[in-house]
């Protein structure tokens, strides 16, 4: 039988002197939602709330006077006996922190690229050198022989594992159902939990979950770029299970439903929730499927129409360029710091992300809409991946590291816990 994902506590619905200044901030929320598309991920809360934020207009000066007065009135709650409950009051300082800051920003104000991910993720990323990456590209350059630039002999090879279009949606379906196969032993989910597939363009990101509550969610795929078969692993665990999808379903199922926090019927995307989801979505990849080279090679491989016999050396190759995945952070550290205009930002991704000019340009717009968002997928695996490990410690059995992982999504933890 499935094991529950429920913290240690009981749960209650005790009135408590939190609720008040948790409906105030998630009423600031919606309104900061107001001034930006993006700044609203996700909310299930109240339609009358939402209503209330789009008819006042509340200007950003007031969302900063507002929040720091909710800050307050939480500051002088006094911490909670219960390290559970005493959870609740932190989270609510640090994503009224974020608030703050991103009303900040979207005034006009800028930061430096470390000091905006304090701000707004609560975390910092350690700095890679270029020699660091050199190391790999060297790697590969023995790994993958021939003439022309290594970005291009390394595209060419990838490009034998491109999943055919039609064959695209079979390939996807099998992924997310295994996926969610693994992930269910592990994780009781509501019943009516489920998710729809769809295939999009013209969008700057790969991948996006849509959560609309009620245990549902969207799961959107980026069409305009090459479907290679270990995306379809990645964009199964990430965005669906036991990634995205499962990480907002438990937060409903547990802190909304059985504690009626309603702090978590909202998702401001800038914020340190975004370190937790992206970290945790990544790491969720290698803990469902720890086997990858097996289920690649017969499963995916022959379901995408490609000889199973060359799975082993693809995926050491995606394992090599996962080396590199620090070169995105370091590119937008460096031009959002302005020590690298746009076009030589761009082509230092090409250079040490190993980017095709098309990747590269997204790329680029994602870090120009988002800026120091993208900490929150390596680094934020890494601390998640240590936090487990460290917590199931080191003779861990795989149902351990579950444990530990689904106590992780059905609680109210900042980056700072992870650590």
């Amino acid at each position: 039988m499935p094991t529950s994902a429920a913290p240690r506590d009981t749960p209650s619905k005790i009135p408590s002197p939190l609720d008040a200044a948790a409906e105030q901030y998630v009423k600031l929320v919606l309104c900061l939602g107001e001034h930006g598309e993006s700044e609203v991920d996700a909310y299930y809360g109240p339609e009358a709330w939402a209503e209330e934020a789009r008819a006042a207009r509340v200007t950003l000066e007031e969302i900063r006077r507002r929040a720091a007065e909710v800050a307050k009135t939480v500051e002088a709650v006094p911490v909670p006996d219960g390290a559970f409950v005493a959870m609740r009051r932190s989270f609510l300082l640090g994503q009224l922190t974020a608030l703050s800051t991103r009303a900040r920003m979207l005034s006009g104000e800028r930061l430096t690229f470390d000091d905006e991910s304090e701000a707004l993720y609560g975390a910092r990323a350690p700095r890679h050198t270029e020699a660091e990456f050199e190391a790999v590209l060297a790697e590969l350059e023995r790994r993958v022989p021939g003439a022309g630039p290594l970005g291009e002999r390394v595209e060419r090879f990838r490009q034998r594992f491109v999943i055919p279009a039609d064959r695209r949606d079979a390939v996807y379906r099998a992924a997310i159902g295994e996926a969610r196969r693994r992930t269910l032993p592990h994780v009781t989910l509501p019943v009516e939990e489920r998710f729809t597939l769809e295939f999009v363009t013209g969008k700057p990101w790969g991948g996006y979950n849509w959560f609309k509550g009620q245990a549902t969610s969207v799961i959107q795929v980026n069409a305009d770029l090459p479907d290679s078969v270990w995306r379809a692993v990645v964009m199964a665990a990430h965005e669906g299970y036991p990634g995205h999808h499962v990480y907002n379903s438990l937060l409903e199922q547990h802190l909304v439903r059985e504690r009626g926090w309603v702090e978590f019927t909202v998702y401001p995307l800038y914020s340190p929730m975004s370190l937790i989801a992206e970290g945790s979505a990544d790491y969720g990849v290698a803990l469902a499927f720890p086997d990858a080279e097996a289920f690649l090679r017969d499963t995916l491989f022959p379901l995408a129409g490609l000889d199973p016999r060359l799975a082993a050396d693809y995926l050491r190759m995606e394992e090599l360029l996962e080396k590199l995945s620090y070169a995105n952070t370091e590119a937008a550290r460096a031009y959002v710091d302005g020590r690298l205009g746009r076009e030589a930002a761009r082509d230092w991704l090409m250079r040490y992300a190993l980017l095709t000019a098309k990747r590269a340009e997204l790329a680029m717009e994602s870090i120009e809409a988002t800026r120091s968002y993208v900490i929150n997928y390596k680094l934020g695996r890494d601390l998640v991946k240590a936090y487990v490990e460290r917590r199931a410690g080191p003779d861990a059995t795989p149902e351990q590291r579950w444990e530990v992982f689904r106590n992780l999504l059905a609680s109210p933890l900042l980056p700072a816990d992870l650590q």
